[in-house]
């Protein structure tokens, strides 16, 4: 069957028609989109392109408005009008409506309030993933928040009492410093070398106990022989190294060095952490 179009008057809509709604009231109908009351069988236009010599009476009405409003939207004219107010919003240039009879009143209708009730969940779900965020940095730098923030200690260490972790002192080498080194041999031992020393804490809070790396040099300050000693083997034993150095705190380092292979003119010292 041919489609047909008609246009109305009066808000210029067109809509697709069939010969039946146009015989029901000898083809007075009221438009679904205005609610204007007009003859659309007089109304019927022809959307085929026109050549543009030829004058044709719809050329002078300028170019067709076609909505997505199916045949079903155009009403007889006895119907009664729907109460809701016409929009005042200019018709939107679409193609035509498809065939199938969906619900495109509600569809593309641009007056209907939207849905807000994701609002809440969204806000739940930013303010849950703000803490999550700050959960895993305190986890992550839980020693620095320790060590510059000692009113947040005793919460983080019940927080690591649930997860099985600890506080540790901070490992900062740049807090640390020499202050003061000696290397002589023994004499009550032949090839015994007694190394003393002192490393200072300069933080204000504890910093983590170091590896000690000495070196002996020859006469032209080559290296010789080269050791690392881990905490456990300079610290003394009644110390805790889980603590660190205490903040401006000091080491006293005394170690025992067996140098009877070696022919050494001088040393280095230097402090670590692997």
């Amino acid at each position: 069957m041919d489609e047909q179009y008609t246009r109305c008057p009066g808000c210029r809509t067109i809509f697709r028609v069939t010969a039946q709604q146009l015989a029901l009231k000898g083809g007075q109908v009221r438009c679904g989109h205005c609610r204007t009351v007009f003859d659309g069988t007089a109304g019927l236009v022809s959307l085929a392109p026109q050549p543009r010599e030829a004058p044709h009476e719809e050329a002078d009405q300028g170019p067709p408005t076609v909505t997505l409003r199916p045949a079903h939207a155009l009403r007889a004219a006895d119907e009664p009008a729907s109460p809701t107010v016409p929009s005042r919003s200019p018709p939107t240039i679409t193609p035509p409506a498809p065939t199938s009879d969906g619900d495109w009143e509600n569809r593309f209708a641009w007056d209907k309030p939207r849905s807000r009730h994701r609002g809440p969940w969204v806000a739940t779900g930013v303010v849950l993933l703000a803490l999550l965020l700050a959960m895993q940095a305190a986890w992550h730098f839980r020693d620095a928040i320790g060590a510059h923030f000692p009113v947040a200690r005793p919460v983080l260490e019940r927080m690591c009492g649930y997860v099985g972790c600890a506080i540790r002192p901070l490992r900062d080498v740049a807090a640390l410093s020499i202050e003061s080194s000696d290397l002589q041999a023994d004499a009550a031992h032949r090839g015994l070398l007694i190394l003393a020393a002192t490393v200072r804490n300069r933080a204000n809070y504890a910093i983590a106990f170091p590896h000690l790396e000495l070196t002996l040099t020859d006469a032209q300050d080559q290296p010789v022989v080269r050791r690392a000693f881990p905490p456990a083997e300079f610290v003394g034993g009644t110390a805790d190294l889980s603590r660190g150095i205490a903040a401006q705190g000091e080491l006293a380092i005394k170690l025992f060095i067996d140098a009877s292979a070696t022919t050494q003119a001088g040393y280095r010292l230097y402090l670590f952490y692997p």
